[in-house]
């Protein structure tokens, strides 16, 4: 029997799904690959690799080195770098690409949403929202507020490393949150304003919720488009139905 020896560009919800998925499949071989950039990640049924490739040149060589068949890039919407290394591995070797992103957001009854194109026009708008506002974004997207003024509260795992605005607090907090948290949250730093990125997916979707019971307007990032050429799909149930249509 033929082994499909696939590797998923992993670190999302998703991506965990996917492996639990095609665990038990004898024809398939996935190996997961986490950046590392979590010190303690949740970790995906089956093979795990952790630690960046190197760019595209060091991509490409991993996936000829272990004679791989497929790439599923299951990474988050906003990991555009990861996403056109893998374009360009897999072109360079003429190997099937699938793109596994989760639908995006859309704003419903009660909602004040203020959609921009980029994280640069986020933090332009923010401060004439409200004063005081919070950052639920990536910890690479911070340095965009390093000039703008106001107040902001940042949370993730670690504090920001490079340029951050001048008057923020830090939470460390990894995990998900529920409504209630996050609107006791909000209410404990009399947040004026929430900033995301249109991630999508019900898991991080609280901070929505409560934003729109307690009124808050809510700058929304557009999340950058899927390659394109690249079969993308929304479902783990359609990346399943791919790979078993591959050669």
């Amino acid at each position: 029997m033929a082994v499909l020896r696939v590797l998923v560009l992993a670190g999302t919800p998703e991506a965990r799904r996917l492996a639990a998925a095609v665990g038990t499949r004898q024809d398939i071989e996935l190996t997961s690959s986490l950046a590392g950039a979590v010190a303690v990640p949740l970790l995906p049924e089956g093979d795990v690799r952790i630690g960046g490739f190197g760019g595209v040149a060091g991509l490409t060589g991993w996936l000829r080195d272990h004679n791989t068949d497929a790439v599923v890039d299951a990474t988050h919407p906003f990991a555009t770098r990861m996403t056109a290394a893998a374009v360009a591995a897999t072109a360079a070797l003429e190997l099937p690409l699938l793109v596994l992103r989760r639908p995006g957001w859309s704003a419903g009854p009660g909602d004040r949403w203020h959609r921009v194109p980029d994280m640069a026009a986020a933090a332009a708008l923010a401060p004439r929202l409200g004063e005081r506002a919070f950052l639920a974004i990536g910890p690479a997207d911070v340095a965009a507020f390093a000039d703008t003024e106001g107040w902001f509260l940042l949370r993730a795992v670690e504090p920001p490393a490079g340029p951050a605005p001048a008057r923020y607090e830090f939470v460390r907090s990894q995990g998900l949150f529920t409504t209630d948290a996050e609107r006791a949250l909000l209410r404990e730093h009399r947040i004026e304003v929430v900033v995301c990125r249109d991630s999508g997916g019900d898991l991080t979707a609280a901070k929505l919720v409560a934003a729109r019971e307690l009124g808050l307007p809510v700058v929304v990032v557009d999340r950058p488009r899927a390659p394109d050429g690249v079969t993308t799909v929304a479902t783990v149930e359609e990346a399943v139905d791919w790979l078993r249509a591959l050669p």
